[in-house]
């Protein structure tokens, strides 16, 4: 068993947590949630979280890399990439370049990285169906690109059940507290921690179906609330990651947050 010490984790939103807390009391995450698992393992953990919200995979390699690289992490999770796939004039050989450097610079300073693929968007955004080929495109590069340099994937993609509602947020961009720990316990699963096992694939009991007057208001009520707001961004050259900075930008001991 690999007992870590000094754990990094570089991304977007994600990555910060949003969707698992708010901006009172804070964000918790996946990378907060995987934290506790690791501290449990090895009580003298070291945790940074460098992810901003809005970046996309060349900021987060731009902004995030060296920092992460002087803070010599031996476990790193590098998740980037949807907000370049969601955007207009989309490269995918872009995004994957960026990630690939983070891939092989930190595994070259010694870290064990951890990586995911990305799900079918158009299962938890409709509109969104047509990006699929977007999805797939991006998938297949980090998969060679990890395959390149010894980095571990969380294949999330072939599994329909990380595509339940319930598991992402009101907004559909950012996961819901259950969704976040879903992610941390395939991260774990994947680093084959102690008391980490496959149920985070399992799907959640099904739920009947909505009358479709109902799904069709779900629709209008997050296009008024999220997506249009969204577009607004975009249109003005706006990013909700506008003077952020990262919650943890250095190397301090977990403490147990004790969120639900």
């Amino acid at each position: 068993m690999t007992v870590y010490h000094r754990y990094v984790a570089l991304g977007d939103s994600q990555t910060e947590g949003m969707g698992d807390g708010d901006e009172a009391r804070g964000y918790r995450g996946f990378a907060d949630r995987l934290a506790e698992h690791l501290a449990r393992v090895g009580p003298g953990l070291l945790y940074a979280n460098l992810a901003v919200r809005g970046r996309r995979a060349v900021q987060v390699r731009d902004e995030q890399l060296a920092a992460a690289l002087e803070l010599r992490p031996d476990l790193a999770t590098v998740v980037a990439g949807m907000n370049d796939l969601i955007r207009p004039g989309f490269d995918a050989a872009e995004v994957a370049g960026a990630l690939e450097e983070m891939f092989a610079r930190l595994t070259a300073g010694g870290a064990h990285v951890v990586t995911v693929t990305y799900p079918d968007i158009g299962r938890i955004v409709p509109v969104a169906r047509r990006l699929l080929p977007r999805v797939l495109d991006l998938n297949e590069r980090i998969r060679r690109a990890a395959a390149r340099h010894g980095v571990t994937v969380v294949d999330t993609f072939p599994l329909a059940s990380v595509t339940d509602a319930r598991l992402w947020s009101a907004d559909r961009l950012h996961a819901s507290p259950a969704g976040h720990t879903v992610i941390a316990a395939a991260l774990a699963h994947a680093l084959d921690l102690p008391g980490s096992d496959g149920t985070w694939m399992d799907p959640l009991p099904p739920l009947p179906a909505p009358p479709v007057w109902r799904a069709a208001a779900t629709e209008l009520r997050w296009f008024a609330a999220f997506a249009g707001p969204w577009l607004g961004r975009r249109l003005l050259g706006r990013s909700s990651g506008d003077g952020r900075t990262a919650k943890r930008p250095a190397l301090t001991p977990v403490l147990e947050l004790g969120a639900g």
